[in-house]
C-alpha cells in the first residue's frame, strides 16, 4: 500500500496552513501523488535498507584492491593485510570468496571508482558514520607495510573527497589511524607502563593533545565513541561480519582515555 505521499502531503498541509483543512488538502494531494505517480516509498526504503551492507562490504573490498594497486603493483604486505582482514572478520566460504572477487575486481585497470563510491554515498546517506569507518579501513590498507607513499596518499585524498570529506579532515584522520595502529600493536601488557611514546599515540589516537583541558578530551573520547559503538553501525548498515572491526576501534578508544585519565591522576 503506498501511504507515504498521503503522510508528507497531510503534515505539510497542517504545517504550512496550521488548519485541518489544510491538513485535508494535503492528505487528498497526496492521495492523488501516491495514485497518479504509483511511488512505493515503502519498497525504496526496504530495498535501500537490504543493500546498504551489501553495498559496504562489498565496496570495501573493491576500494581495498584499488589502494592496493595504486602505486602500480599490489605489494605482498597488501594482499597479506587483505588475508589477514578476511580472517578477522571471521568470513565463512561464500563471502571469503565475496570478498576476494571484489578485491580483484578493485585493482583491475580502469576500474571506475568514482562511479562505485558515488553510489556507495548515496546508499548511505545521513549515515556519516559509516562512511568515516569506510575510511578508516581504507588508510589501514594504505598503511599496509608501515609507509605511504605519494601514489597511496592520492588515492585516499580521491576516495575522500568524493565521499565529502575535506583534505585537513583525512590528514587528520590519517595521524589518528596511525597512533591508533601503533597502540594497538603496544598491547594491553605494554600500555600499562605508559611510556611518553605510548602516552603519545594515546592523545593522537583520540585526536586531542596533552595540553587540552579535560572537558576537551572527554568530549572527543565520546564522540569518537558514538561514531564506532558496535549496535549503532550495524543498525546503520555495517555488514554484521564486520562488526569485529568496529568493536576493535571502540576497545582501543576505551584504552587511549583510560591511559589518558589514569597519567592525569598520578
Amino acid at each position: 500500500m503506498k501511504v507515504w505521499g498521503k503522510v508528507f502531503g497531510f503534515l505539510f498541509g497542517l504545517m504550512l496552513s496550521k488548519s485541518i483543512f489544510g491538513a485535508l488538502l494535503g492528505l487528498w494531494l497526496g492521495h492523488r501523488f501516491d495514485k497518479g505517480l504509483g511511488l512505493n516509498f515503502d519498497e525504496f526504503a526496504q530495498l535501500s535498507e537490504e543493500n546498504r551492507q551489501s553495498a559496504f562490504f562489498n565496496c570495501t573490498f573493491t576500494t581495498m584492491g584499488f589502494i592496493a594497486k595504486a602505486n602500480g603493483r599490489v605489494s605482498q604486505h597488501e594482499i597479506a593485510f587483505a588475508s589477514a582482514y578476511m580472517d578477522k572478520l571471521g568470513l565463512n566460504t561464500q563471502m571469503r570468496q565475496q570478498a576476494q572477487d571484489a578485491f580483484r575486481e578493485g585493482k583491475m585497470a580502469g576500474f571506475p571508482l568514482e562511479q562505485h563510491l558515488k553510489k556507495f554515498k548515496r546508499i548511505c546517506i545521513n549515515r556519516q558514520d559509516l562512511l568515516l569507518l569506510f575510511l578508516e579501513i581504507q588508510i589501514q590498507v594504505a598503511f599496509a607495510d608501515g609507509q605511504l607513499d605519494n601514489e597511496e596518499r592520492n588515492a585516499l585524498h580521491r576516495i575522500a573527497r568524493i565521499l565529502g570529506f575535506s583534505a585537513v579532515e583525512l590528514d587528520r584522520l590519517l595521524e589518528m589511524i596511525i597512533a591508533g595502529a601503533n597502540f594497538h600493536q603496544q598491547g594491553e601488557s605494554n600500555r600499562k607502563a605508559g611510556s611518553p611514546q605510548q602516552l603519545e599515540n594515546a592523545y593522537k589516537l583520540l585526536g586531542v593533545t596533552s595540553g587540552d583541558p579535560e572537558k576537551v578530551i572527554k568530549k572527543a573520547y565520546r564522540k569518537l565513541m558514538a561514531q564506532h559503538h558496535p549496535d549503532k553501525l550495524v543498525a546503520k548498515g555495517l555488514p554484521p561480519e564486520m562488526m569485529e572491526v568496529a568493536k576493535q576501534k571502540a576497545q582501543d578508544i576505551q584504552a587511549a582515555y583510560e591511559m589518558i585519565q589514569a597519567q592525569n591522576k598520578s
